[in-house]
């Protein structure tokens, strides 16, 4: 076993983990159909999470030739993981039972938690994309701007609706233009 495949196992594990929370929470939503009132704008940030841990796997592969694997930057690779585990998790309302579940409600009254987290996640996102794929300024910029706005929606007292709808329509366009933008970064080959 090589040192990438030794320090990927846990990694993968934790992503599955992420994966399965979607999964599970959007098989629980449908479950419970007749009790669940959807809203769109939570709806595209479960496809924008999910597609997220994906990517992470995805991009994990490009550290395969790496032979040596110190304690540290394993630690550091495993928290980008992690946060999108929690991320994975608070996206759903932990119910039980029938009760009643407004996604609307849940998001408004729950998107400080769902911004603090990705802001985290694009600080880790900027400090990989610096430090460990060579990438320069443009490295970090968009995590920059992501930050920086949800940091900013974050602290204002009352955010308008429409403006939940509009980020979460422009982080998913980003995030899927920025995948065909660069789609030929997106191989693996042997």
């Amino acid at each position: 076993m090589s040192p990438f495949e030794f320090v990927t196992v846990l990694i993968s594990i934790i992503l599955g983990l992420g994966i399965t929370q979607i999964m599970s929470g959007v098989a629980d939503l449908i479950h419970q159909w007749k009790h669940v009132r959807l809203y769109w704008p939570h709806g595209l940030w479960i496809v924008l999470v999910f597609i997220l841990h994906v990517q992470d796997w995805w991009l994990l592969y490009q550290l395969r030739d790496l032979t040596t694997w110190p304690l540290p930057m394993f630690l550091f690779q495993v928290l980008y993981p992690i946060g999108l585990f929690i991320l994975a998790r608070i996206l759903f309302p932990m119910t039980g039972g029938t009760a009643a579940t407004d996604m609307k409600s849940y998001y408004l009254s729950n998107f400080r938690k769902f911004f603090f987290m990705v802001m985290v996640l694009s600080v880790l996102s900027a400090l990989e994309n610096v430090l460990y794929h060579g990438l320069g300024v443009e490295g970090w910029m968009v995590n920059a701007g992501i930050f920086l706005t949800l940091g900013l929606l974050a602290l204002r007292r009352q955010v308008p609706e429409v403006v939940h709808k509009i980020l979460a329509l422009l982080l998913l366009l980003l995030m899927v233009s920025g995948i065909l933008l660069n789609i030929n970064e997106w191989l693996i080959a042997a």
